[in-house]
Formats: structure tokens, C-alpha cells, sequence
């Protein structure tokens, strides 16, 4: 269902690799990525092996360079098709997303619920950072900075207490965007 290319030049040139399943060490098969095309399902990809690292989401498109993907450097080591790819599809057809964040760890102090895109967060949330969220519908994707740049996270249907369990290393968010494509 989900596949997806990487290229070690810019431009879709040079050696690439094909990949349909989640890879968990990919410097065996390239030793830089400068583009990405994925032709089908939704992608993380990581900067690190073994999904660590900054993660990138990666959905059905061209990527001609790593700044494309919002990326730091032409550094991908692992991938991931994410496991709910079938509940994007049903998410897409349904488009319910739903998601809480919280001030404080734990589900604690000010909350407050979306179910659209804030490209700037501090357009209603006074807070800059979010210390817990709790999707109840849809996946999301947290970004570092508004305007949907910077470090990325998903978040899939679930609770998350503290912010290292989406994957950050702080809790500073600045945007947040709705996955509705693949």
C-alpha cells in the first residue's frame, strides 16, 4: 500500500532506494538523502536509526530537497509507514479529527480543544508550550514553530502525558495541522 524513495541527490537524481515496509537502518542503502518521492501511504522518517531522532511526516508527494520536509540536513537513517494508515483513509473520508491539549503534564491545567489547522497557536492558545494532548479523532502533527516549520511529531488516536512520549524534547509547539492526505 505505502511506498516510498529516497534519492541520494536533489532532484530525484543519483542512486535511490525503493521502500514499502518500515526500515529501521537505511545507511546500508544510501549514505545521504536529498529528495524524497512517496508515492502512497503516510511515512515518518527519522534522522537517527531505530526511530530516533528527528522524525519528519512525510505524505504522498515530491520532496525535490531536504529543506522541502522541513528537514535540517541530508541525514535519514529509519522509516516508518505509519501503522494506521487504513484509519488516515478512514479519517480522510470522515474528516473528524479532534485533539485536547493541556498546559500541564498529566491531562492538568488549562485545556483547550481543536478540530482544524492553527498554522499559529498563539492565535489561541496564550501558551507556547503544551505539556499533554489527547487525540480523540484524526492524527495530527505537532510543529515546533507556527507556519508548520520546524521539528515535527505525530500524534495517532491516543494520550500523551508528557511530551517526551510524542517524541520531543520540549514541550515548545507553535503550530498544528490535521492529516488529511495520503
Amino acid at each position: 500500500m505505502g511506498k516510498i524513495y529516497f534519492y541520494e541527490d536533489k532532484n530525484f537524481q543519483g542512486r535511490y532506494y525503493e521502500c514499502s515496509s518500515d526500515c529501521p537502518e537505511l545507511s546500508s542503502h544510501f549514505s545521504r538523502c536529498n529528495s524524497i518521492r512517496v508515492e502512497g501511504g503516510a511515512w515518518v522518517v527519522y534522522e537517527r536509526p531505530q526511530y530516533m531522532g528527528y522524525q519528519y511526516v512525510l505524505l504522498k508527494g515530491e520532496y525535490p530537497s531536504y529543506q522541502s520536509w522541513n528537514g535540517f540536513s541530508e541525514t535519514i537513517r529509519s522509516c516508518c509507514l505509519t501503522a494506521n494508515t487504513c484509519l488516515i483513509l478512514m479519517f480522510k473520508l470522515s474528516s473528524r479529527h479532534r485533539i485536547r491539549i493541556f498546559e500541564r503534564p498529566d491531562f492538568t491545567g488549562q485545556m483547550t480543544e481543536f478540530s482544524e489547522d492553527m498554522p499559529n497557536l498563539m492565535d489561541r492558545w496564550r501558551f507556547r508550550d503544551i505539556h499533554s494532548a489527547h487525540v480523540h479523532d484524526g492524527i495530527w502533527v505537532f510543529y515546533e514553530h507556527p507556519n508548520y516549520r520546524g521539528r515535527q511529531y505525530l500524534l495517532e488516536k491516543g494520550e500523551y502525558r508528557r511530551h517526551a512520549e510524542w517524541g520531543a524534547l520540549n514541550s515548545s509547539v507553535g503550530s498544528i495541522r490535521r492529516v488529511l492526505d495520503i
